[in-house]
């Protein structure tokens, strides 16, 4: 394997690639959007200020929406330079782009990707009933709707974590360990999938710190752990099938939780 994008012939062509940027910049956008409308204020609003916001709410989701575009657009452009490289693809996308059939590049992905959300689904509801207390009576008060779930963890988490980060790491590792010669060995993409679930699972983090004003080992574990693990799954998915089998597992570990937790 070369260092060439190693993508169809298609998207060799410069135009084929914009589109690619583009449909997967605005799929993850659509969970931008989400999480500033519906949760920001609710996050905020548990923070105690000593007095009103210095700019007024609308301009704070303006600025926390263009912040988290750039970064999504980063992650879009990572994962269109490195993740060809390395034999990882988002082949319904890239179809779109293409001009190809998209039916035919998903039909592949969408036994895993169910198999593996009714898995991951049935995970986080035993996390929730190992949550400890004080993240079981914070979540209690703060409910985030399904359609942010869906949108911002099953898109855009994916196309941070897995189509950006993930592809950047296993290409980084590709390239120092094997000098970029044949293809990726499954210890190396282990290692990206396993480090990438593990920032994913970090970045819950501060969420988690923004509703409890704290937090204790018990919550750092059960936080990072079950991430961690969920995360090793939409990587493999997307190692083995591609980013969208990974998407759609997301999405539906979430409406499989919620629709069993409720």
């Amino acid at each position: 394997m070369n260092d060439a994008l190693v993508l169809d012939l298609p998207l060799a062509q410069p135009h084929a690639r914009r589109r690619l940027a583009l449909a997967l910049w605005l799929s993850g956008m659509a969970g931008v959007v989400a999480l500033v409308w519906w949760v920001l204020p609710d996050l905020i609003a548990r923070q105690p200020l000593p007095g009103p916001l210095p700019i007024p709410m609308w301009a704070l989701q303006l600025a926390s929406g263009a912040q988290s575009a750039a970064l999504l657009g980063l992650a879009v452009w990572a994962g269109i330079a490195q993740a060809g490289k390395v034999g990882l693809h988002a082949p319904a996308f890239e179809a779109f782009a293409s001009r190809g059939s998209t039916r035919e590049a998903l039909r592949p992905q969408w036994r895993p990707g169910i198999a593996g959300g009714i898995a991951v689904g049935a995970m986080l509801v035993l996390a929730w009933a190992t949550q400890p207390a004080a993240l079981a009576a914070a979540n209690t008060t703060m409910s985030i709707p399904l359609a942010v779930r869906v949108l911002y963890g099953g898109v855009t988490e994916e196309l941070l974590l897995r189509w950006g980060v993930m592809s950047l790491l296993l290409w980084g590792l590709w390239r120092g360990v094997q000098r970029g010669r044949g293809a990726p060995r499954d210890a190396i993409a282990w290692a990206a999938i396993l480090a990438s679930a593990l920032l994913f699972a970090v970045g819950h983090l501060p969420a988690a710190y923004t509703m409890l004003g704290a937090l204790d080992a018990a919550t750092l574990a059960w936080v990072v752990g079950f991430n961690t693990l969920a995360g090793s799954v939409f990587g493999w998915l997307y190692w083995r099938y591609g980013l969208e089998a990974a998407m759609l597992a997301h999405a539906l570990a979430h409406v499989v939780a919620v629709g069993t937790l409720q």
